[in-house]
């Protein structure tokens, strides 16, 4: 039975790595890679606090926002752009932002081994509106995720209230590859150098 499993995942992991997408160089991201990267339509999970301190988790569309073309102009103090996400009328999750705008999210990729991974808060810019700035975003949001005809998902519940959050990077990390931080490692361990994993001379 356990011989059974190993095989099975041995070649789930062979299926799913087949196209080589994981073989990228090993480190942190370009401004270019991350630019790329963020304009796809991966998921963002957003973490939040509860009024009584315990941490929530969400996932959730996402537009992000180039810096250069932030409406804040110079005044953007956002770490490589910021990030747009719509919370429903009655999410929970809105409500925690609002009551306290310290949060954390990630979004990732994991045939690439891509991520990028923030720290920072929320600014409430609408709060359960029916007609807003949440429109606009939602439809590229839509296009982005659900393709040219995405913004047709929209129109049955135009009518219902949305928020609008824009979350302010004040940490950023980003990833790409598999293989370990160089920080992580412990050397003399009797096994391989990172060098020697990483095939770096």
């Amino acid at each position: 039975m356990k011989q059974n499993k190993l095989k099975f995942k041995e070649l789930f992991m062979k299926e799913k790595y087949a196209n080589d997408e994981h073989k990228k160089p090993v480190g942190k991201m370009s401004n270019e890679e991350m630019e790329i990267f963020l304009n796809k339509g991966y998921t963002l999970r957003l973490a939040c606090l509860k009024p009584n301190g315990d941490p929530f988790i969400v996932p959730c569309w996402h537009q992000w926002e180039k810096k250069s073309n932030c409406e804040k102009g110079s005044g953007c103090d956002c770490v490589n752009g910021c990030y747009w996400v719509i919370p429903r009328g009655r999410s929970k999750w809105a409500e925690y932002l609002k009551n306290d705008p310290r949060c954390s999210w990630v979004i990732d990729d994991d045939q690439t081994m891509e991520k990028i991974l923030c720290e920072g808060v929320a600014e409430l810019v609408e709060e359960s509106v029916v007609e807003g700035k949440w429109v606009e975003i939602g439809e590229k949001m839509a296009v982005r995720y659900l393709g040219p005809d995405g913004p047709t998902y929209l129109v049955p519940t135009l009518n219902q209230p949305r928020w609008l959050f824009r979350l302010h990077p004040e940490n950023l990390r980003s990833w790409q590859g598999v293989g370990w931080a160089k920080n992580y490692w412990f050397e003399n361990t009797g096994g391989p150098t990172w060098k020697e994993v990483h095939k770096i001379e």
